[in-house]
């Protein structure tokens, strides 16, 4: 180091000399190179201090430069000329104005309401509805009908659309109906189509406030959906006595379509994919999956069928009027141990089997009224009463979820309910308990890494649908 100043200063020091009035810089130069020969670590300590200094001093005078805003500034104006404006703007006016609007057809609809609900006002198209043998179809019938008008830029009728399920039922759960109203030279024509069904994904979300159908509707979740939660997590959760305010759940569903919009008219508005349901504290998971040994259903996520040997209930989510606990009996006006479930539901509600067995009595049994008796081995027999109708008959095979009848007041009844037992061994058991209880299958080994893939893939949608909480929508 000290060598490399004493060469560098003796350079300078050269240079320097050809500097009028600098004729003793030589002899200077050998007396400085003398002192750095014999003070080596000093010099090298005063040039570091030095360079460090000029660093500080560059650093201090960098920020001195002139404000940008201080700078003179110049202003330019120049005309650009709008080439072709005139011809846009006529070019835009010739063009057909086109308004759509849809809505949806109800029970109480006339032609007239139903056009001044879509903005339009026209007598001929009114008369067309009411009389035409295909057109008159939008009005007939239930409502739900999805419709859309279009029009022209004064408001008149063009076109309108109207999408409804399909009355043939080989097709109703795949295909719809669209009839499509429009002028041809001047007058009114009808026609109508049979058009696929179209799947698409939805991702939603809610928490529970009051209800888990309460919290759906918040959610614009359809009421099948609903069910089908209620269904799938009916073994690990009691929705009439666990159901907790501040629970919350994310679905990924299936909807059906028509024309791109999602219909619900009629089970196949959707289909659980994936769901989670956080029932206080604890999250339950559920995803659908279609394992390729044919043993298909909802799983757990490790790999643990959701389905059991025993369904949790023997109707689609209903209301419990009465649980397997003491109660004061209506009738005989004293407390009692009830040994069984009473499910409120309308007069003619479906009753399904909750498993596998024979039918081992179907008719009349005093107070019990119509009565369905099912045998499902190893002293385990079911008990479904009041029923309004039988379905089935002695020594028949049912299978889970196969219909045994209906929903009545038959027997000793107050009112339209079913009254259900399980029985093991001849005593009484808690449905319920028995349902949880139950054994599950598992994925077959060969199965287990395409699930878990399967899985991953689903648990993301789920995340994304868990963002949705508290919202009025659903995302798709």
């Amino acid at each position: 180091m000290a060598a490399a100043l004493q060469r560098a200063v003796i350079l300078v020091a050269g240079c320097t000399a050809r500097e009028p009035g600098l004729e003793n810089i030589d002899i200077w130069g050998q007396q400085l190179s003398r002192w750095l020969t014999a003070h080596r670590r000093g010099a090298t300590a005063t040039l570091v201090a030095l360079l460090v200094g000029f660093s500080a001093v560059a650093f201090g005078i960098a920020p001195m430069a002139p404000d940008a805003a201080q700078l003179p500034q110049r202003w330019v104006t120049e005309d650009i000329p709008l080439s072709g404006l005139e011809q846009q703007i006529e070019a835009l006016s010739s063009q057909e104005l086109a308004l759509v609007r849809g809505d949806v057809t109800r029970d109480s609809d006339t032609a007239e309401r139903l056009l001044a609900r879509l903005g339009v006002s026209d007598a001929e198209a009114a008369s067309f509805l009411r009389n035409d043998p295909i057109g008159r179809a939008v009005l007939q019938g239930r409502g739900g009908k999805l419709v859309r008008a279009r029009t022209n830029e004064l408001g008149q009728l063009t076109e309108l659309v109207a999408r409804y399920a399909s009355d043939r039922r080989d097709f109703a759960a795949t295909h719809f109906t669209r009839l499509t109203m429009a002028q041809l030279a001047g007058s009114w024509h009808a026609r109508t189509e049979l058009v696929p069904l179209l799947p698409r994904v939805r991702l939603a979300s809610g928490t529970i406030r009051s209800s888990l159908f309460a919290a759906s509707d918040d959610a614009g979740i359809p009421d099948a959906v609903a069910a089908q939660l209620a269904e799938i997590f009916s073994t690990e959760i009691d929705f009439h006595r666990e159901l907790r305010k501040g629970d919350t759940f994310s679905v990924v569903f299936e909807t059906m379509t028509a024309d791109g919009e999602p219909i619900g008219w009629n089970a196949s508005a959707g289909r659980v994919l994936a769901a989670e349901f956080v029932n206080a504290g604890r999250a339950h998971h559920a995803i659908r999956f279609d394992n390729p040994s044919g043993r298909s259903g909802y799983f757990d996520l490790n790999g643990q069928s959701k389905r059991r040997a025993f369904l949790a209930s023997p109707m689609e989510f209903s209301r419990v009027t009465s649980g397997f606990a003491m109660r004061f009996h209506p009738i005989q006006q004293s407390w009692r141990a009830h040994l069984g479930v009473d499910y409120g539901a309308p007069t003619g509600t479906p009753i399904r089997s909750v498993g596998e067995g024979t039918v081992s009595f179907a008719g009349w049994q005093n107070g019990y009224g119509n009565v369905v008796q099912i045998d499902h081995g190893n002293q385990r027999t079911t008990l479904y009463a009041h029923m309004s109708r039988i379905d089935v008959r002695r020594g028949q095979r049912v299978e889970q979820g196969q219909h045994v009848g209906a929903v009545g007041t038959t027997g000793w009844s107050t009112g339209p309910h079913l009254h259900f037992e399980f029985r093991i061994g001849g005593k009484h058991q808690d449905p319920l308990l028995v349902a949880k209880s139950a054994d599950t299958v598992a994925l077959d080994a060969g199965a287990r890494a395409q699930f878990a893939d399967f899985a991953r893939a689903h648990l993301v949608q789920l995340q994304i649908a868990e963002t949705l909480v508290g919202t009025r929508r659903s995302f798709e």
